[in-house]
This record gives C-alpha cells, sequence and structure tokens, in this order.
C-alpha cells in the first residue's frame, strides 16, 4: 500500500478534471459552465459578492436558470428515451403474454398470490407504468420539472421491484422490467445528473479537509460498482431458480446442497425471493456508484447516506444470513457464498466515504445551517483541497496498478489480520478434518465462529474500522472453550480449538499500518 496518494502534473489534473474523474455522468457541462462562470466573474470583478465561505462567487438565479436551459438542450435525448422506453413498457405486456410458458416457484413455495392473479397484476403493473412514463416524461420536457423526473425515476424503481414483489410468473416480464427499470433510474439520475441540481449545487473541495485522499473518487467507487455488478449478476442467477425460471443450480463443491439452501423454509420464510432481493440491492448499490461528482461526500449526503445504509448494515446482515445457512439449514451453497464475499469487502471499501459526509454534516451544523436543507442539498466547506489526488480513470488501461492501488486507499492488509482470516478457514474447515457432521453443536460452533473470524479480519482491514479487530478476541476465546464443554467433541479437535482461538486472540492485538489520515476520526484508528 502506498502511503499517500501521488502527485499528478497540472496537464494530467486538468485531464482528470476535465474526464469522468471530475464529472463522471453527473452534468458535464453544467459543471464546466460553474468553473468558467466563476473564473470569469473573479477576474471581471464585476457583479460579484462573496459567498458565506468567502471562496467563491454566488451566481444569480438567472444565470442558473440560463445554464440548466443550456443543460436541457444538450442532454434532450435522455428525456425522449423515456418517454419511449414509457411505450415500450405500456405495450410489452400486449406483445408478450404474460401468461404464456408461467411458472411456479421454485421447492413448492406458496406465494401471496395466485398464479392468474400474479398474471394480472404484472399485466396491469406494466400497462399502467408504462403510461405513467410516458406522461410524466412528456412533462419532464420541459427544463425545471423536476418532480416529473424523480416521479419517472421512482417508477424505474417500482419496475425492478415489481417482479419480486408480485412473483412474475414469466421470466420475459422479469427480464423485461428489471433492465427496463435500471435503465430508466440511469435516465433520469445519473446520466443527466440529478433533477434541477445546477440550480443550488456549489463548487467546493473534492478531498476532505484533513483528508489525504478523496473517499468518493472515480478509482474508489469504481471497484465498488465493479463488485455491486457481479453481485448482481449472481444474486439473479439464484433468484431465478427460486422465482423457477430455470430447474437447477449449478454448484461445483455441494452439489444439490445449493438448491436445499434456496428452498429452505429459512429462504421461503421471505415474502419475497431473498436471492431477489439481494439481486435488487446490488442494482441499487451498481447504479448508486454512477450518482454525482467525486464531491458527492459534501455536495449528495442524502445519497451516501442511502448508499452506507445499502452496503454496511445489510450488508452485514445479508453476510450473517449466509454463513448462517450450515447451522441452521445443515447445508453450504457455493453461490450464496460468493455472493457474500462479493458483499464482504464492499463494507470497509464504503465507510470512509459515509464517514466524510458525517464529519462534513456536523461541521456545517456547528456553524449554524439547518441539518435537512444539507442533507438534501449539500454545500460547500472551508478548507480541503480542490485538486484531485486519484489517477484518472481514463488511465486505467495503461497503468492498470495505479489505479487499483487508488482504489483501495483507506484499506491496509497487516499480515495480523491476513492469517486471521486463513486461520478463519481453518476454523470453519476443523470439524471436517475430524470428522465431525455438519449438525453437530460443536461444528455449528466452529462454522460460525471461524466464518465470523473471517468476516471480522476482511472488514477490519479498512483502516477506520480497525478497531473491530477486537472482536476476534472474543471469538478465539470462544472456540477455545465452548468446545470443552460438549462431552460428544473430539479431543483433537478440543485442541485444535485451543491452538487456533489462542492464535486468532493473540493476532487481533496489533494495529497494523495506517496509511492515510481521515481529520477526526484518526483518534479511533487505534
Amino acid at each position: 500500500m502506498e502511503n499517500k496518494p501521488e502527485d499528478h502534473s497540472k496537464d494530467h489534473q486538468h485531464q482528470h478534471k476535465g474526464g469522468m474523474g471530475m464529472r463522471g455522468v453527473s452534468r458535464p457541462m453544467a459543471e464546466k459552465q460553474v468553473r468558467q462562470h466563476n473564473q470569469k466573474m473573479h477576474e471581471d470583478r464585476q457583479g460579484q459578492h462573496q459567498d458565506k465561505e468567502g471562496k467563491g462567487m454566488m451566481m444569480s438565479e438567472e444565470m442558473r436558470k440560463q445554464m440548466l436551459h443550456m443543460h436541457y438542450k444538450q442532454t434532450l435525448w435522455v428525456y425522449w428515451m423515456i418517454v419511449l422506453l414509457g411505450a415500450w413498457v405500456l405495450v410489452s405486456p400486449l406483445t408478450f403474454s404474460y401468461s404464456v410458458g408461467t411458472v411456479m416457484p421454485s421447492g413448492g413455495n406458496e406465494v401471496w398470490l395466485p398464479l392468474e392473479q400474479r398474471i394480472q397484476f404484472m399485466k396491469w403493473s406494466d400497462i399502467i407504468s408504462g403510461a405513467l412514463l410516458i406522461f410524466f416524461g412528456w412533462r419532464g420536457l420541459t427544463p425545471n420539472r423536476p418532480v416529473s423526473l424523480w416521479v419517472c425515476c421512482f417508477i424505474g424503481i417500482w419496475l425492478t421491484m415489481a417482479p419480486l414483489i408480485l412473483w412474475s410468473p414469466s421470466a420475459v416480464a422479469y427480464l423485461n422490467d428489471t433492465l427496463v427499470g435500471a435503465l430508466i433510474i440511469a435516465l433520469t439520475i445519473l446520466v443527466p445528473g440529478m433533477p434541477n441540481m445546477i440550480m443550488y449545487m456549489k463548487m467546493g473541495p473534492e478531498v476532505p479537509p484533513g483528508w489525504t485522499y478523496n473517499p468518493s473518487s472515480w478509482p474508489q467507487r469504481w471497484i465498488m460498482m465493479v463488485l455491486g455488478f457481479v453481485g448482481w449478476i449472481v444474486s439473479r442467477y439464484l433468484a431465478a431458480f427460486q422465482l423457477g425460471y430455470i430447474n437447477t443450480v449449478w454448484d461445483p463443491f455441494f452439489g444439490d446442497s445449493s438448491m436445499q439452501v434456496l428452498n429452505s423454509k429459512m429462504s421461503h420464510s421471505m415474502p419475497i425471493s431473498d436471492a431477489g432481493l439481494g439481486a435488487l440491492a446490488y442494482t441499487f448499490e451498481f447504479l448508486m456508484g454512477w450518482m454525482g461528482s467525486p464531491a458527492r461526500w459534501r455536495t449528495m449526503p442524502w445519497m451516501v447516506a442511502v448508499f452506507g445504509i445499502l452496503v454496511i448494515p445489510l450488508g452485514l446482515v445479508h453476510i450473517f444470513l449466509v454463513i448462517s445457512q450450515p447451522v441452521i439449514v445443515g447445508h453450504w451453497c457455493t453461490l450464496c457464498l460468493l455472493a457474500a464475499a462479493i458483499m464482504l469487502p464492499m463494507i470497509p471499501l464504503e465507510v470512509d466515504e459515509v464517514i466524510a459526509m458525517v464529519q462534513f454534516m456536523k461541521k456545517k451544523r456547528q456553524q449554524g445551517e439547518g441539518f435537512w436543507k444539507l442533507f438534501w442539498k449539500g454545500g460547500t466547506i472551508e478548507g480541503g483541497e480542490k485538486e484531485e489526488h486519484a489517477p484518472a480513470l481514463l488511465d486505467f488501461p495503461q497503468q492498470p496498478r495505479k489505479v487499483f492501488a487508488a482504489s483501495v486507499w483507506g484499506m491496509s492488509v497487516p499480515w495480523t489480520l491476513a492469517v486471521s482470516a486463513l486461520l478463519g478457514f481453518a476454523v470453519v474447515a476443523a470439524p471436517a478434518v475430524f470428522g465431525v457432521g455438519i449438525q453437530e453443536t460443536v461444528a455449528d460452533i466452529f462454522h460460525l465462529s471461524g466464518s465470523l473470524i473471517i468476516v471480522t479480519s476482511v472488514i477490519a482491514m479498512g483502516e477506520p474500522l480497525r478497531l473491530g479487530r477486537y472482536f476476534n478476541v472474543l471469538l478465539g476465546l470462544a472456540i477455545l472453550v465452548a468446545p470443552w464443554f460438549l462431552g460428544n467433541s473430539p479431543t483433537g479437535l478440543n485442541i485444535t480449538g485451543v491452538v487456533l482461538g489462542l492464535a486468532v486472540a493473540a493476532l487481533a492485538l496489533p494495529l497494523g499500518p495506517k496509511t492515510q489520515s481521515y481529520a477526526g476520526w484518526d483518534e479511533y484508528v487505534k
């Protein structure tokens, strides 16, 4: 790991700011016009006045309206596409009958709607959603109508959810709605940027004050988007089985155990497909990775908060449910474990952006600004740095290692945590080595403790969460002590638990390297 981000030349910084690293897909020409306008006002010294921080020039409302109209001219095709996709959704159930080739959920799962109602509800959901997209998309062709665009966005969200909530009996409807829904979300708030953000956005630093890197930079988000996309593919495949679109699930290690897990009472206890719910979460995570500029930790606090909730608490719940499968169900599922493994590194990769956002909100609240206005509209802040330290994402084909290194700033891999993760795998495998069945109590202790050791070790590789490594001390003590109180536990397994438990507990004590600075959060990295 590099201790600090590398400096770049002015030419490279200009290329970076003009490229994806600066603007992404969020109002490219608008942000360019803001910079040019501020520069011109600074040079002319005419009709200018200082903002609250005394750093930049405030634009008049008339100037912002002109920029909004200019932006609409440049992105008008986006809003026409919403209307066209609305027509596509409207005629889909009339073109492809949802009553042909219907299927039932796997494992005889009794869902909340009978087949006939599932067909009719999906049909009318698409007809109504398509009609609303046409109406509000048409209204959105006129500038300064953000409500219409937000309505279209929520219709897109509904389209991605409807096949799961209504248990679509048609694979065509599932594929069509989830794909079009994702496109609608992208066309309303990703490609053109947030509706009417030009009317209130403020220029300012990209690197948070006191930080040595920007947790919202494109390299930082690139790896999250890749993980989210792969997780979406895996979860969608599992959801296709639970919804009945495919008859088997491929598993290279555990054979039919995957189907046992996906058809278990644990999975069927959910009102919708749990794998489909995971696919839905990964869809939103992938799309939200594209949202906003590299300064979104201060310009879009609400979005960072929602993204953080999807990744951190919900991610932890998803991981815990997966690792508890051998305890509750008595079987393993390879692709379920893969989906959890994809989610695991996203937690330490995202937490730094959430911390930067919370620090920004806290400082601005101390300065007397209103919480909800800051939360929904963001703002600017004193200090920080305007230039972006991270390499341009455009450089990835030529310098993949450099861009990848920037994507994991905020994480480091102490040898102690790396070894702890390997020991966690050994703890999980120990019962099988000593011939203990997967449904034995001592096996449950080893399986759950070992899995949690792996999870804790990987999450603690994120420097802002390094303090969490001490949880491994408790887990080490659990596998050291608990087996001795179970009379049917083999002595060899008990001794192995003592050795592994002591090693895991001891390895949790050293701090390991700290490669970055996180302003006020530094005091918690210990």
